[in-house]
């Protein structure tokens, strides 16, 4: 009798407890999409971001990344691109046309247009003037170069200053003249090499008369017992 008594004292709280059926489930409140930047927003972040371009071309020229070709070119390109954008925000601030006018991937055209490419290098030997390897598409006359040449090795630091000198030949082609210890290397660039590319090719000189140092040392020299690595970098922006 008093287990009935509970269990009809307990039904109704049993279902007072069950939840209700078919009773709402409350939303997540959700976060409204961002508001789309009007196309005057646009056209001055786009702005903005050919102004760090033009920033960041200067940093290149002054770190010898870029030769004075590409710098003025790319220059020239962005200073346009700006132009375009800022005389049609005034003409019509909401309109999206301006994007139609710019050319955003030239940029990269412009730079490998211009980029130094080396196209050849000739070897001389300072003891005996003597050439010992050409490599690549060295086409120079040697009625042009010899002489030069000639005047490079015996001239004092005051007319043509230490190191390497560049000097420009027909063309536009750049040949350069890189001083060694046993050699000398001449090198021809497409157009006017940029500072780290000299760089470089200081470097690549250091190399070949360090790895050939026993065999330059000894007279009369074999070309055929040395060593090249120039060949990597026929062709290509050092």
């Amino acid at each position: 009798m008093l287990k009935r008594i509970f269990r009809q004292r307990r039904s109704p709280t049993s279902q007072q407890d069950a939840p209700a059926s078919g009773s709402p489930i409350p939303e997540t409140p959700t976060t409204p999409p961002p508001l789309k930047p009007t196309s005057l927003q646009e056209s001055q972040a786009y702005l903005a971001r050919v102004q760090e371009k033009i920033n960041k071309l200067a940093e290149e020229f002054a770190a010898g990344s870029i030769n004075r070709a590409q710098f003025q070119e790319l220059y020239d390109h962005y200073r346009k691109e700006q132009q375009t954008v800022k005389r049609w925000i005034e003409m019509d601030p909401q309109s999206e046309a301006w994007k139609e006018l710019t050319t955003e991937g030239k940029s990269v055209v412009i730079r490998q247009q211009y980029t130094a490419r080396v196209l050849g290098y000739a070897i001389y030997e300072n003891l005996s003037g003597m050439s010992l390897q050409n490599i690549g598409e060295f086409k120079v006359e040697p009625d042009l170069f010899v002489p030069m040449l000639s005047s490079y090795r015996t001239a004092t630091k005051e007319i043509f200053g230490a190191g390497m000198r560049s000097t420009e030949i027909e063309g536009g082609q750049r040949l350069t003249f890189v001083p060694g210890e046993f050699t000398t290397l001449m090198a021809l660039f497409s157009s006017d090499p940029a500072p780290k590319q000299m760089e470089t090719l200081e470097e690549l000189h250091l190399l070949f008369e360090r790895a050939n140092r026993t065999l330059l040392s000894q007279q009369p020299v074999n070309p055929d017992e040395l060593v090249f690595p120039h060949s990597y970098f026929l062709g290509r922006s050092q």
